[in-house]
């Protein structure tokens, strides 16, 4: 088992250990954990009283988080004809159809958001095993399978974040960076789980929102009162 390092132990030393604490709290704990020379990620984590085998109660959604999330996104996108001049007046990095297949089936995948228009899923389908685990596949579902190209676009490249449960009834997601203040990283984590917390499926009994933690890069989860 590998030892934690010097500045872990300090920090494990100021966490609360599986305590609750209300989240402006435990934003500002985690903001005292800044002191590595890079701008660290802040990632919130939920587990959820789902039963990820029922295809009733998969959670699965995308929001425009108040703040952003601290870097821009690169983003491509399957379309043709006017859909794709639209897509590359928004922002998009990457704008394509059979030619930008090929460079993902060739192992092109130096991007953050795949979004592909209506028309273009019968190019994109085959793409599922490559994109699919990584968590790339558009989807309608997620909002990322579209006709309303331009404002899909903008949303990534404003911060939207994407997520969706994994088979322990997790989610995970980002939701700012170290280098925002308090009241960002409180507002952007409050806005993600209010979203979630109206994606509940009518067939959850019980508790839904089980438990929440939220982490920098390198530092010590802080769970927070759901």
């Amino acid at each position: 088992m590998v030892k934690p390092t010097k500045a872990m132990k300090a920090m494990l030393a100021k966490a609360p250990g599986k305590d609750p604490m209300p989240l402006q709290q435990a934003v500002e704990l985690l903001k005292k954990f800044s002191g590595r020379k890079f701008d660290q990620t802040i990632e919130i984590h939920m587990n959820l009283g789902i039963d990820p085998t029922q295809a009733d109660q998969l959670v699965r959604g995308s929001v425009v988080l108040p703040h952003g999330i601290g870097r821009v996104q690169r983003v491509v996108v399957f379309a043709r004809g006017d859909q794709a001049k639209v897509a590359e007046e928004a922002g998009a990095d990457v704008v394509g159809a059979e030619e930008l297949s090929k460079k993902i089936k060739d192992g092109f995948l130096d991007f953050d958001v795949c979004i592909a228009t209506p028309d273009m899923m019968g190019l994109v389908g085959p793409l599922g095993k490559v994109l699919g685990p990584r968590g790339l596949m558009p989807s309608p579902r997620a909002g990322t399978v579209t006709t309303d190209v331009a404002r899909v676009v903008k949303e990534y490249k404003a911060g939207k974040v994407e997520f969706r449960n994994d088979k322990g009834a997790n989610i995970h997601a980002v939701v700012g960076k170290m280098s925002f203040d308090v009241t960002k990283l409180v507002e952007n984590t409050a806005a993600f789980i209010a979203f979630v917390q109206s994606l509940k499926p009518n067939t959850v009994k019980g508790s839904y929102i089980k438990s929440i933690a939220i982490c920098a890069t390198m530092s010590p989860s802080i769970r927070v009162s759901a």
